[in-house]
């Protein structure tokens, strides 16, 4: 990699670092629907359904998942706008094959989340059906990341959004192909562009829209050293979100590069313990603004395995939660994502 590249947004994952860290299960039989999770197979990183079933398999009470949009299977060839249909396909045939019981009783990729370049503004929407055609029942909605900082260091190279794309007209366009089509939004942006969210939740009050990743606090680049700082800033712009009811908020995905923490550089991988203290401000603040019945543990899976492994990580969720009361426990961990995603498991 030359000095002028960009750094990948992924730390690699390291089984043998992984194994060296083992736990018992927290509450083994709480059921537990997985809101946020990948596919893919590249050219220097596989994670298909074995992998997530190895994952899944680790001791939680995993019932349910949903698939989340990561480029994986675009068609080769064919209009550009229908390509990430693809997607879809592939990742209904992951489903049907866990559908027939030959996997395990978890019913993985329940519910499909694809993409839809909402750009091509009206047009959107011939788009999105071509897409719940693919979803064979299980198609709920799409992603339009628009993640965009002006340090080129913090952007992932797949994805170049311009700022301020949540404003643009044609992209309102076709963003209101979703609501009548019963559709939802998964937003991944960071952390200084949620007030996007606020405004575009406002200006549609009747698309439901999902927050990915707590609204991705960044820590590094010119961001880093602030942590502080930017976790009062985050905290005002998640509150003035929370008053938008047609948005809830998945509590995960803080063990990216972005996040600045450091669990990877360490001998072993982290205790659930440490990572309940480390996001314990953010986990807490959005529950207190959203709510339980508006927020969704996820694991965000295999992205954040740079950093942990899976049965640490709901270990560390179930830790938070240990207060709260067994209806928000249900919100947490199942609740709020079979009905945002319209799941019946």
């Amino acid at each position: 990699m030359s000095s002028t590249s960009t750094p990948s947004p992924y730390l690699p994952v390291r089984e043998d670092w992984l194994a060296r860290r083992s736990e018992p299960i927290l509450d083994p039989a709480l059921p537990i629907i997985d809101p946020h999770h990948h596919l893919w197979e590249r050219s220097d990183w596989r994670y298909m359904l074995d992998d997530l079933l190895a994952d899944t398999n680790s001791g939680h009470n995993i019932v349910g998942t949903v698939f989340v949009q990561c480029r994986s299977m675009h068609r080769a060839s064919g209009p550009e706008a229908f390509r990430p249909v693809g997607e879809t396909e592939f990742v209904n045939g992951v489903a049907a094959m866990s559908a027939s019981g030959g996997y395990g009783p978890s019913r993985i990729c329940a519910g499909i989340v694809g993409h839809v370049d909402l750009r091509n503004g009206d047009q959107s929407r011939q788009v999105l059906e071509a897409h719940i055609r693919a979803g064979g029942g299980r198609f709920r909605g799409i992603r339009h990341i628009t993640a965009y900082d002006p340090d080129p260091t913090l952007m992932n190279p797949a994805y170049a959004p311009p700022p301020q794309l949540m404003y643009d007209e044609t992209f309102r366009n076709g963003f209101a192909c979703l609501a009548p089509l019963n559709l939802s939004f998964d937003a991944w942006l960071y952390h200084p562009q949620i007030a996007d969210v606020t405004a575009l939740a406002q200006a549609f009050p009747g698309t439901p829209i999902c927050l990915n990743h707590v609204g991705g606090p960044l820590a590094i680049g010119s961001y880093a050293g602030k942590r502080a700082e930017i976790l009062a800033e985050w905290s005002k712009s998640i509150r003035e979100l929370a008053a938008c009811p047609n948005v809830v908020v998945k509590l995960g995905g803080m063990a990216m590069r972005i996040n600045g923490w450091d669990f990877h550089t360490k001998a072993e991988p982290p205790s659930s313990q440490e990572l309940a203290a480390a996001w314990k401000p953010y986990v807490e603040t959005c529950i207190e603004a959203f709510g339980a019945t508006r927020c969704m543990f996820e694991s965000n899976f295999p992205v954040d395995k740079g950093s942990y492994g899976y049965a640490a990580f709901w270990n560390a969720c179930k830790i938070l939660a240990r207060d709260a009361s067994t209806a928000e426990k249900t919100a947490l961990f199942s609740g709020t994502a079979a009905r945002f995603y319209r799941l019946e498991i």
